[in-house]
């Protein structure tokens, strides 16, 4: 596997683990449904920023019959993901980040990798050879290490909250997963627009109060790079590695977040953190070795994505086209049998 295919999962990786010690943080003096909320909405309303400087730069290529709408067979994808990740995860993580300390909550978050790749390998029938199982064994386990500390994973409320947040983040990884071949800003913008206001909405009404300019202004930057840019990137990496892939190189994480801490606060290192980020690398090398090779059939298909023409995309079109740029545009593809290397991408989800 090219590097190419893993940089978007561990872009959105960084993003995210900078942003987690930050949420705990500006949570000090903020209900956790209302922090949720805020962090949600600041990706949305952020989101949304772009997609209307995108549309005045002329990139949308709406001229080239791609839309910014959401296939109405996605919906109910969609909303279950929306629901799923944007309300009840944050909200629930947030709960559990009230009453736990941060090693405890750093260690259980690892339960999304986990149930991540279970949901897509008992549920969707992902393919995932030994290899990709050991790899992800390695990064869990350098996750583990990472966070332990004696009695730190004991099931108080808010280690069960956040075991739940992680639930609730493994099947919204799924659910996106089905409907990753739309644009990523949109869905992405949708889920922050939509779960901030359910959420701040909730807080606000619970008595919260909206906290002054300055540390409004933090919080909703933090969900723009921590939940929004993040996701982005996330939908984009589910396009082209499936989620199994995809969940394993986020679960990377946490190793990020100590990365970003030791930059911050210099200290040294111990002996544990060596360990995970060696396990980390370990399982992201086996990952990166992975050739998947064998005769398969795509079936026909219709959709919308960014491609260029390789040999999955031999089409024809209506618009002046320079014959090698990545483009946007409705495509069919015709039923074809043949063998090479692939992953499990939007055009590779075939039974095993």
């Amino acid at each position: 596997m090219s590097l190419k295919y893993a940089a978007p999962a561990l872009a959105a990786a960084l993003l995210f683990g900078a942003s987690t010690p930050l949420a705990k943080v500006l949570g000090a003096e903020l209900p956790p449904i209302l922090l949720a909320g805020l962090l949600y909405l600041g990706s949305g309303l952020g989101l949304a920023a772009v997609l209307v400087m995108r549309r005045a730069a002329g990139l949308a290529e709406e001229a080239r019959g791609a839309t910014l709408a959401i296939p109405r067979k996605d919906i109910p994808w969609l909303a279950g993901a929306i629901v799923a990740g944007g309300v009840f995860g944050p909200a629930l993580l947030m709960a559990g980040l009230a009453t736990t300390d941060a090693a405890p909550a750093a260690l259980l978050l690892n339960v999304e990798g986990v149930l991540t790749a279970v949901i897509a390998w008992l549920v969707f029938k992902e393919n995932a050879d030994r290899q990709i199982v050991l790899g992800m064994a390695a990064i869990v386990a350098g996750g583990v290490l990472l966070s332990w500390q004696p009695g730190a994973a004991r099931l108080s409320s808010g280690a069960l909250l956040i075991i739940g947040a992680c639930l609730c983040w493994a099947i919204d990884n799924n659910l996106t997963r089905k409907v990753s071949a739309n644009d990523a800003l949109v869905m992405a913008c949708l889920k922050g627009v939509l779960a901030g206001t359910v959420n701040t909405s909730l807080g606000l009404l619970a008595g919260a109060h909206l906290p002054p300019p300055g540390p409004l202004a933090a919080t909703l930057v933090v969900g723009l790079a921590g939940y929004g840019l993040s996701l982005v990137l996330f939908v984009v990496a589910l396009r082209s590695l499936g989620t199994s892939r995809t969940g394993a190189y986020f679960s990377v994480a946490p190793l990020f977040g100590v990365l970003i801490a030791f930059a911050l606060w210099p200290q040294v290192p111990s002996w544990s953190f060596w360990g995970a980020a060696a396990l980390m690398v370990a399982g992201v090398w086996l990952h990166l070795r992975e050739r998947h090779d064998h005769l398969h059939t795509h079936r026909p298909m219709a959709h919308v994505h960014r491609h260029t023409h390789d040999e999955h995309h031999q089409h024809h079109h209506d618009f002046p086209w320079d014959g090698t740029s990545p483009h946007v545009h409705p495509h069919q593809h015709a039923a074809v049998t043949h063998q090479h290397a692939h992953f499990p991408d939007i055009h590779h989800r075939h039974p095993h």
